[in-house]
């Protein structure tokens, strides 16, 4: 039996583009029988040939041909040595968090998704790991916060739900001047539109149950690395916390990944002209959107993306617009979770961010009339018919 990784990757001839990638992914199909649709290989372990035959593969904890052709396709869409599949987005989270030893610091984003909140608030503080959040898009008060054990800074691009957008190559030229890893959490975007690696981050992670699966019937994570240190490192870790993903997932998860490009295009070309509509209504204040010129950070993210996403965040006049809005909305979903196909719209401040106090939402601008949209790719004109009607 052939050991897969003998067979040839795609990501060895540079003339493929990402939207080839993507569908192909990294053998592009079973090298042992010939199937296109990479198989489910549904089997916890393996049979040995011998004591001195090795066929790569032992116990599906450690390695399983399905997750390893997604951890191969997201290593190669992202510029990375290495990806690992776990077993959920908070899942990807903490296992980079484990890179982390007792007394070290960390830097967060100010505005980031509530369970990277609650990880640090518990986890880290369990581990005598400190953190504090900052606005990575002042690169002054970053600088302020390096503290002597900073160790790492994860950051969000754009964050969660406020959508701000740091400069990656900035904040990791800094980073790096005092030895600190930096991560990047690239979910709203994924690789098609930004890829952090390539902008001199260390680590990207991604809540694959989101744009990358982009069906809203997987729950995913992936961590892709830049080294191999890094990777032998977190390959361990994985088999002693036991958080793989299972290879029926890994599979739901690659079939997910070969529409993302046009996925993603649809998402992004139907937010633009509803964030336009929002924009001018009279019952909504405020549009958080990445893609508007006037977004104060519009040209960090020209520089560094290619494409806006499909993340709107707006906030409504008052609480009583917000209740009856979520009461009349039909096509888009009142749901937590974003990135599939379907439009779903959540509410921060009861939902996704409950870990952080009053005070502090308040302070970011996560206010209890905030709402956060994940544009699907339904006809664009229903979902703006739906939110006129949910807003009359």
């Amino acid at each position: 039996m052939k050991n897969f990784t003998n067979y040839t990757v795609y990501d060895k001839k540079e003339k493929y583009h990402d939207e080839t990638k993507v569908v192909r992914g990294a053998l592009g199909h079973d090298p042992t029988t010939g199937a296109i649709s990479f198989p489910i290989f549904q089997t916890s372990t393996y049979r040995h040939i011998g004591i001195k035959e090795n066929t790569n593969f032992n116990y599906s904890r450690i390695i399983n041909p399905t997750r390893e052709e997604l951890e191969r396709t997201m290593a190669i869409l992202d510029g990375g040595y290495s990806a690992f599949a776990v077993s959920s987005g908070m899942a990807a989270v903490s296992l980079v968090l484990t890179i982390l030893k007792n007394k070290e610091h960390i830097l967060i984003s100010d505005d980031v998704y509530g369970g990277t909140v609650r990880a640090c608030e518990n986890t880290l503080k369990e581990m005598g790991v400190l953190y504090t959040q900052v606005d990575f898009t002042d690169i002054e008060l970053v600088k302020k916060e390096i503290k002597a054990n900073t160790r790492m800074m994860l950051i969000e691009v754009p964050t969660n739900p406020m959508m701000k957008v740091a400069d990656i190559r900035e904040v990791t030229n800094l980073a790096h001047q005092y030895g600190i890893t930096v991560v990047v959490d690239n979910t709203f975007l994924t690789s098609y539109y930004q890829k952090p690696l390539m902008l001199g981050a260390d680590i990207v992670i991604y809540s694959a149950t989101k744009y990358i699966a982009g069906h809203n019937d997987v729950s995913a994570g992936i961590v892709v690395v830049k080294t191999e240190e890094q990777a032998e490192y977190l390959k361990n870790k994985i088999a002693i916390l036991g958080a793989p993903l299972s290879p029926m997932d890994s599979w739901l998860t690659l079939r997910g990944l070969k529409t993302l490009a046009v996925r993603l295009d649809k998402h992004s070309l139907n937010a633009i002209k509803i964030a336009d509509f929002l924009k001018v209504h009279p019952k909504v204040k405020h549009v958080y959107y990445i893609g508007f010129k006037d977004h104060p950070n519009y040209e960090v993210t020209k520089k560094q993306t290619k494409g806006f996403g499909g993340m709107i965040s707006f906030e409504l006049d008052s609480m009583k617009t917000v209740n009856k809005f979520l009461e009349k909305i039909n096509l888009i979903l009142f749901a937590e979770s974003l990135g599939g196909v379907e439009s779903l719209i959540t509410h921060p401040a009861s939902r996704t961010h409950t870990e952080i106090s009053k005070e502090n939402r308040e302070k970011l601008g996560i206010k209890d009339t905030l709402l956060r949209l994940s544009v699907g790719i339904e006809d664009c004109s229903d979902l703006i018919n739906d939110i006129k009607q949910a807003l009359e």
